[in-house]
């Protein structure tokens, strides 16, 4: 134990290469925002939102103010939308009710909407010196096989071992600089594949090196079978306009986003199966005007997803749509938060 923090610190100071724009930085402010981007997200991909959300909204104030479409929109790609409901109400709360001030204690942050024990762990670390320890992905890989824990991560049992491990081990007196270390050699040495291990500060002392024992670590859960889902949107053409409704599903994915009307159904229906849905004959259309555009496929943590468009033009605007919906130029689509796969499709359709 007492070979760890020195040579990881070490390694850190004296090799340690990875620049990230939110490295280094003590504002909590920019800090959360990376942190809550990076969730489920890897930091290559996080970075452009990251420098596109600073750029729009340089303070928690300007977050809190901006319209919630407009944020959406920026969030568009990053998925888990359910991040960036939370992320407005976080902003919102901290502007509002804390004065723009970050809680500078663990307890505090944990106490915000969408800020859990990781992301807690990370503000007060890096932004406030607090000496807790962070524990993600990286971290998981790194202990499981310097420690030879077996233990999946992802478990709730595993959770605490490793927590409580990464405390254990935590530099108190630089907890920013042990927590970004660790969460660094991970990302660029102790990789999920390919490890480069010749070079890694720990491999003398590691048990999955030591024991051959890398491919094994850190251990997996058996995955869930994902749930499979067959999702046909129409695209309802009248006067030159498109029909898009918000998806205010509260147990939905994209939850707050616009979305054409949408069937869903047991199984992937055709033009012919597709008219002779209920849902499809609310709607009283020409049925001969019905037009197969496309197929997409989408793998989500919990769900397969198979979507199919369809495009319908209609000679008025039926009766039956309401809600959060509304009738637009193909122009003015790239200006609402759309989910990724409806976006590619308007993008390569080329309605706008």
């Amino acid at each position: 134990m007492n070979f760890f923090t020195p040579a990881l610190l070490h390694w850190h100071a004296h090799h340690n290469q990875r620049t990230l724009p939110w490295k280094g930085i003590a504002d909590p402010y920019k800090i959360w925002l990376s942190e809550i981007i990076l969730q489920q997200t890897r930091a290559e991909q996080g970075r452009p939102y990251y420098e596109r959300f600073t750029e729009a909204y340089p303070t928690v104030h300007d977050l809190a103010r901006a319209p919630e479409d407009e944020v959406f929109r920026l969030w568009q790609g990053l998925g888990y939308y359910n991040r960036c409901r939370n992320l407005l109400a976080t902003a919102r709360t901290v502007s509002e009710d804390l004065g723009g001030k970050f809680p500078e204690t663990y307890e505090g942050l944990l106490a915000l909407k969408g800020i859990g024990p990781y992301t807690a762990a990370a503000i007060a670390s890096f932004a406030f010196g607090q000496p807790h320890a962070v524990a993600d992905g990286n971290v998981y890989r790194v202990l499981a096989r310097y420690l030879g824990i077996f233990t999946p991560p992802a478990t709730t049992e595993g959770k605490a071992v490793f927590s409580g491990k990464a405390n254990a081990l935590l530099e108190k007196n630089d907890p920013a600089a042990w927590n970004q270390a660790i969460m660094d050699l991970g990302a660029t040495v102790c990789t999920p594949q390919n490890p480069r291990c010749a070079v890694c500060p720990l491999h003398r002392h590691c048990y999955a090196f030591q024991k051959n024992a890398i491919a094994e670590l850190p251990a997996r859960m058996a995955k869930a079978p994902l749930r499979q889902r067959f999702l046909h949107y129409l695209i309802l053409e009248a006067g030159g306009e498109i029909w898009l409704s918000r998806n205010d599903d509260m147990a939905g994915i994209w939850r707050g986003l616009y979305q054409p009307f949408l069937i869903e159904a047991n199984e992937a229906l055709d033009t012919k199966t597709l008219a002779a849905h209920p849902d499809f004959r609310k709607l009283a259309p020409d049925v001969g005007a019905l037009q197969y555009e496309g197929h997409l496929q989408r793998k989500l943590t919990h769900q397969a997803l198979d979507i199919r468009f369809f495009r319908l033009r209609v000679s008025g605007k039926p009766a039956v749509l309401s809600g959060n919906g509304l009738w637009t130029r193909p122009d003015h689509i790239a200006q609402l938060p759309l989910p990724k796969p409806i976006a590619l499709f308007f993008e390569k359709k080329a309605y706008f």
